[in-house]
């Protein structure tokens, strides 16, 4: 049998990586961008770095660097940084200075909307989160002219807490579950939506005066892990979410990967069962139906005799979580068809993409039948014998925040092509 490690997280700033933030690339695997944005990018991601230092990361010359860096300390975006002068120091010329994103350069806002609540964040140009905000929100659809109205009221009361205008704001990032088109911003389905094919990010956009780019949220967790946590410094790894659905985000190449449409990777979605349970999609037999919230909760209904009109759908799953831990059979044994299902889907993107590292996150990672040695055991089983290895598999259960510091990501990104890329004349 092929071992699958399992490992918990640490919190998203982890010990072992730079002050910075996003991918630590090595050099001239970011050819395709002009210099500029290399540096700039390098300097972000180590946090403070001295200029030859800079050379090393990106491959160029010590001169291109101190040419390249005198441009971006004009523009305002970075700052000289370093260490203080030391008693007796004096006469023995200047310290030793590095490089730093200039915080206030610019700031950006990530905004997670989700069942059964939504989450803001304010973040600097360095990374820093600087304000953040959340609110509850029922599981219901609502109307387009409602979203945008949460959605408003959400980025407002992030910037109140932050001290900052939206004025102050350079763009926003925003995450969305269910199909998104993240090259037009369009949500083409949601589970918290009423209406379909609705051009969220353009709405919003219009509705502030600032750019918006909007992603799937599975994507924007993904963005976080990217930018913030475990994969900076890996070329290719997955992430599998598990909440009220099932979502996946994939990084190939220190990149985000969204398929030639920009609405791949949709994990939750792919059937392994023809005919099978109902998927709040409309089709049947997807995997989210078996794995996600409210397929634990019709189990529950059904099995041990609940309804949600007696109790809440959050309450249904604490109570069959009590149960199964206290050795109920019926609910042991539907914490043990779900994990089957999830055995299931992770075999496949085994199968496919062969990852080194597999992060599962989202709320339901309390749920620890999810994630037992059992159903990684059984992913193994499932794999092809040809992936003797096996990925290693960490549990992340992050809270709402990060996901809106992935759409943060999303738009620092964003921000940064606009200032640096080949479209802003960048060499």
């Amino acid at each position: 049998m092929k071992k699958m490690l399992l490992q918990s997280a640490e919190p998203i700033e982890r010990a072992d990586m730079p002050d910075g933030c996003g991918p630590l690339t090595p050099p001239l695997s970011s050819s395709v961008k002009p210099l500029r944005q290399q540096v700039f990018e390098a300097i972000r991601a180590a946090g403070s770095i001295a200029r030859v230092d800079i050379a090393r990361s990106v491959g160029i010359s010590p001169g291109s660097v101190t040419s390249i860096t005198a441009e971006l300390l004009e523009a305002g975006l970075i700052e000289e940084t370093g260490p203080p002068q030391r008693d007796g120091d004096a006469g023995r010329g200047r310290p030793p200075v590095a490089l730093s994103v200039r915080p206030r350069a610019r700031f950006v806002a990530g905004i997670k909307l989700s069942s059964p609540s939504h989450s803001a964040v304010i973040v600097d140009f360095a990374g820093n989160r600087i304000g953040e905000a959340s609110a509850p929100r029922a599981h219901a659809r609502h109307a387009t002219a409602d979203v945008l109205s949460e959605t408003i009221g959400m980025l407002d009361a992030a910037l109140e807490a932050a001290g900052l205008a939206r004025s102050d704001l350079a763009a926003v990032g925003l995450g969305v579950p269910g199909f998104v088109d993240s090259e037009t911003g369009t949500v083409t389905w949601s589970p918290i939506m009423a209406e379909r094919d609705v051009p969220l990010a353009g709405l919003v956009a219009d509705r502030l005066g600032i750019a918006v780019s909007a992603d799937n949220d599975a994507n924007l967790l993904t963005m976080a892990e990217l930018w913030f946590g475990a994969g900076r410094a890996l070329p290719d790894f997955a992430v599998v979410t598990i909440e009220h659905g099932v979502g996946m985000g994939l990084v190939i190449n220190h990149e985000i990967y969204r398929g030639a449409g920009g609405m791949g990777m949709e994990l939750g979605h792919t059937k392994v069962h023809l005919d099978g349970a109902l998927c709040r999609c409309g089709q049947r037999g997807c995997l989210e139906a078996y794995v996600a919230d409210y397929a634990l909760v019709r189990e529950a209904s059904t099995a041990l005799n609940w309804t949600s009109a007696e109790r809440e759908p959050q309450i249904i799953l604490e109570s069959l979580f009590s149960h199964a831990k206290a050795g109920n059979a019926a609910a042991r044994s539907i914490f043990h068809r779900a994990g089957r299902f999830l055995a299931l889907g992770l075999a496949n993107v085994i199968t496919l993409f062969d990852p080194g590292l597999i992060i599962l996150s989202g709320a339901r990672m309390r749920y620890d039948y999810l994630y037992a040695r059992e159903v990684l055991a059984e992913m193994a089983n499932l794999s092809p014998a040809t992936h003797r290895r096996g990925p290693r598999v960490e549990t992340h259960a992050w809270g709402d925040m990060v996901w809106a510091q992935g759409a943060a990501a999303l738009a620092l990104a964003a921000v940064t092509d606009d200032l640096l890329g080949a479209q802003a004349g960048g060499r």
